[in-house]
């Protein structure tokens, strides 16, 4: 009787297991990020860290945020283009694309390339310096991690998502207007215009918000799974870091997708 009644109720046991592991993760996420960003403003961390942070997440990222809104704006231009002609509004091809790019895909396409070039790698970095053990080495010397190792790359991120995305949003328009009026023949004129008489302040403005939002989210969800690698249960050593960086990397993805939805309907 006993066994059967463990059994019936086994299912139920892995659903509030599971839903506790689930809310102690969030928990902890949302102290460590509470922690990160106060130590941004208390003490102010090195300017040396946020500038070669800077350096790293937004400069060498460039060349992959220009060539992703090129084509992204390229493949816009294109598909927006004969959508539109079936129903004789290929002259809001602009408007078409600028809105698309500036609300949704600039934001978003340049959050999830900085993860998967700079998030894994500060996921990786941080939790070779657990398990090697630097990072209580760190402690030992009085340094705080927080403030030496997690507040200049969230500083950092705040700082070059934004950026990123504003380059983003140039490129993709450009893009757009290399396929619609240099390939399709679209009137420039027609095209510049329907963008500046489509495109509103509050776009822009929804759109950096967005971005802030995901700098956030992914700068503090790589150095989150990096920092607590040794705690894993799932693997040690050289596998959990790499296990760490997948994570890192699939979990910082879905955020800024659900993230997006959920802003987006309050910019709306």
């Amino acid at each position: 009787m006993t066994d059967a009644i463990t059994f019936l109720l086994s299912p139920a046991a892995f659903v509030g297991r599971t839903a506790l592991t689930v809310i102690a993760e969030l928990g902890g996420f949302c102290i460590f990020l509470v922690q990160g960003l106060w130590r941004i403003v208390v003490p102010v961390p090195p300017l040396r860290k946020i500038v070669q942070q800077v350096y790293f997440i937004g400069v060498k990222s460039i060349f992959v945020i220009v060539l992703i809104g090129l084509f992204t704006g390229m493949v816009l231009g294109l598909q927006g283009y004969y959508t539109l002609v079936k129903f004789g509004s290929e002259g809001l091809l602009g408007a078409a694309v600028a809105l698309s790019i500036i609300r949704e895909l600039g934001p978003v396409l340049t959050a999830i390339m900085i993860t998967g070039r700079a998030g894994s790698s500060m996921a990786a970095e941080i939790g070779i310096m657990r398990i090697s053990e630097q990072i209580d080495a760190l402690w030992t010397m009085g340094i705080n991690p927080m403030r030496f190792l997690i507040a200049p790359k969230l500083a950092a991120s705040l700082i070059c998502f934004p950026l990123l995305t504003a380059i983003f949003d140039v490129v993709g328009i450009c893009g757009g207007y290399l396929t619609g009026v240099a390939l399709l023949g679209i009137n420039p004129g027609v095209y510049f215009d329907r963008i500046d008489a489509a495109v509103e302040m509050g776009d822009v403005t929804g759109g950096f918000v967005k971005s802030l939002l995901f700098a956030l989210l992914v700068a503090a969800i790589s150095c989150y799974e990096g920092y607590f690698t040794h705690a894993r249960r799932d693997g040690f050593g050289a596998k959990g870091v790499s296990l760490a960086t997948t994570a890192a990397v699939v979990f910082s993805c879905v955020a800024i997708l659900v993230a997006d939805y959920v802003l987006t309907s309050f910019l709306l």
